[in-house]
């Protein structure tokens, strides 16, 4: 395993984001939390910028774990690795007595190990087995997916977390074909897709299996559904003056991201009052206009950047007790 293949997406404009919650003089040092710790290159950023700060890191991926806690060595105490799903940050605060934390960082999908790692079935560019979880120890992986599901909701997976036009056809020869032998590798699925997609489809947006996969990995890891709990409650464990960063990358997380945080900078009051109560005003203040983008440069050096959505918020005001 070499660290030295994993270049962080927005490094830098995610360190800038954070910096001015994780600088600010207080009575304590400040705490930051890496939702989604993958080989611990944002997280080593993070120690190495803000001398200050303590580091907790979280990564539902045991491997993920152990090679991180390997990198991340060197900083000692500073940095507390947890076996956790992000949506489950409230109670890894409370197990750890951290009221309120100063900076959250999700870099949500696919680490770049689980890609680069032929065997755990992430890429469609090389034979593996089926599998996709993010976490091998619990749940079921992509062949059963493909080999169990109803065809209706292979049809809704496919369309909802994948955004696949040619759903029903891609469905119709799964069905077809998995009568014949199970799915168990990715090579087998791959050529399917080639096979079932019009021309036309073909010759745009790249390799015809990629939203296959992508909504395949999703539906496995409860992607969506955790990351509907998760910006929520990493919004409410912030302090005030806190700030949070996150990186997307498809429309459909980013699209939930923007919810969250437009919601939380949005006044709330009902219309006509004179005067706004302090209830009513907005807990966040955005920082990004929209979502920010990868520069050329970044993208020419890390191909796995040009997705990329960067959006950040700041929290300006308590819960209401």
């Amino acid at each position: 395993m070499s660290q030295t293949r994993h270049v962080p997406v927005m490094l830098q404009r995610c360190l800038d984001l954070l910096a001015p919650a994780l600088e600010a003089p207080g009575p304590q040092p400040p705490v930051v939390v890496d939702c989604t710790l993958g080989l611990g290159g944002h997280s080593e950023a993070l120690l190495s910028a803000f001398p200050t700060a303590r580091l907790i890191a979280l990564d539902r991926d045991k491997e993920a774990l152990r090679l991180s806690g390997e990198r991340l060595a060197p900083y000692g105490d500073r940095a507390t690795l947890v076996h956790a799903v992000y949506d489950e940050l409230p109670e890894v605060l409370a197990r750890l007595g951290v009221p309120k934390v100063q900076g959250i960082l999700f870099d949500l999908g696919v680490s770049s190990m689980q890609l680069d790692e032929a065997d755990r079935g992430f890429a469609y560019a090389q034979d593996a087995p089926l599998d996709m979880r993010m976490d091998q120890t619990t749940g079921i992986g992509a062949a059963e997916v493909l080999n169990t599901y109803p065809p209706g909701e292979l049809v809704r997976i496919l369309r909802a977390y994948g955004e696949e036009k040619q759903a029903k056809r891609i469905v119709s020869a799964v069905v077809r074909e998995r009568e014949k032998e199970p799915f168990s590798n990715s090579a087998r699925l791959v050529e399917l897709i080639r096979d079932s997609l019009p021309q036309a489809a073909k010759r745009t947006g790249g390799n015809p299996a990629k939203r296959t996969f992508q909504a395949l990995r999703i539906e496995v890891n409860g992607e969506l559904t955790v990351l509907e709990r998760s910006i929520p409650a990493a919004v409410r464990s912030l302090a005030v003056g806190g700030r949070i960063a996150v990186l997307s990358y498809h429309s459909l997380e980013d699209r939930l991201v923007k919810q969250v945080l437009a919601a939380g900078a949005a006044n709330t009051a009902p219309p006509g009052l004179p005067v706004v109560p302090e209830r009513y005003q907005p807990r966040l203040k955005l920082l990004t206009r929209g979502a920010e983008l990868p520069t050329e440069e970044e993208v020419a050096e890390n191909r796995r950047a040009a997705p990329a959505r960067l959006r950040g918020a700041q929290r300006i005001r308590a819960e209401e007790r």
